[in-house]
């Protein structure tokens, strides 16, 4: 049975917010829970199911409360459709909670659920897998979590590495000093470092020491107490690989492993250290995986569509296979 929900906008530029450009804002919530809303004057109804209307009315209020702090945009409506239908804390100031500034002033802040219960995750837990497609922002908030704990004095040092797997080539056979053959793997580390404190400030952390960037070989035989440590494109690490780098923490240390695992660049017949790992550990205290997909996808909207191209050929590739 459909009933009908009303919220009155005192403010017509907020109820203007809260619809957003060209209505873009309700449209989309008008989607996420398969509901009817109209504007009359200034009284919004939502027309739906009951439990679909209760739920669009809980989220239209989120909405209005953000309105009041920013600009209302698509992607946080998404986030909140989300939140609600997920049955998850939906406390405003929770979920503006900023991440990070960046070095010329913006507030790095969750763009969409699965973004959110990332940052979460790696706030509450020692060791935190991340898992998914490019611009999903695993690398990039990983980098801004680490660079706001060593702000705050939380840790002493970032430590961040990498496999240096993608090309094919050994890192004893590229040209230059280590720095500059490390560099090609470990570029979108610099770009994230780059955007959290601005021009060549990570160089002068390294020279304090606050600051190490090295090819994951380098962790072997150490002890990495009081430091955020950060392994990216972790798909490309074997079986030994992750279990030697998992076992380098020690007292007060913090451990992001990001990864894509349908983008694996080992041989066929190299098992993924990060898939391995992730079935080994997903039931131990302290360790958390979250999986991001194409919906927490922040960069153009056509590589969500790109992604999901892909997974829908990989899928039918399979079924072929299979048959």
């Amino acid at each position: 049975m459909k009933i009908t929900k009303e919220k009155r906008f005192d403010d017509y530029e907020e109820l203007l917010s809260v619809f957003g450009e060209l209505d873009a804002n309700v449209s989309k919530l008008s989607k996420a829970f398969d509901v009817d809303i109209l504007a009359v004057d200034q009284t919004v109804k939502i027309i739906g199911e009951r439990q679909d209307a209760e739920r669009a009315y809980e989220a239209l209020c989120k909405l209005c409360e953000i309105s009041r702090k920013q600009v209302v945009k698509p992607a946080t409506v998404d986030m909140i459709a989300e939140c609600v239908k997920n049955g998850e804390n939906t406390d405003v100031n929770d979920i503006l909670k900023p991440v990070a500034i960046t070095a010329s002033g913006k507030i790095i802040t969750p763009k969409t659920f699965g973004q959110k219960k990332y940052v979460d995750a790696i706030e509450k837990n020692s060791i935190v897998f991340g898992v998914g497609p490019a611009g999903t922002g695993k690398t990039y908030l990983a980098v801004a979590l680490a660079v706001y704990a060593l702000k705050k004095k939380r840790i002493s040092k970032i430590i961040l590495t990498r496999p240096a797997v993608e090309a094919g080539e050994k890192l004893g056979f590229l040209p230059g000093d280590l720095n500059e053959k490390v560099d090609p793997y470990l570029r979108p580390l610099f770009d994230a470092l780059q955007d959290m404190l601005g021009g060549d400030a990570h160089l002068r952390l390294i020279e304090r020491g606050e600051l190490e960037i090295a090819p994951l070989a380098y962790m072997r035989g150490r002890t990495l107490s009081n430091c955020f440590i950060i392994l990216d494109e972790a798909q490309n690490t074997t079986k030994e690989q992750m279990k030697m780098f998992l076992t380098r923490m020690g007292e007060n240390s913090r451990i992001v492993v990001t990864g894509d695992i349908t983008q694996i660049d080992l041989p066929a017949h190299v098992a993924s250290g990060m898939k391995h790992a992730i079935d080994v550990l997903k039931d131990i205290e302290g360790i958390e995986v979250v999986r991001l997909s194409s919906k927490d996808v922040v960069r153009h909207e056509l590589v969500a569509k790109i992604i999901e191209a892909y997974s829908r050929f990989d899928k039918r590739e399979e079924s072929r296979l299979k048959e």
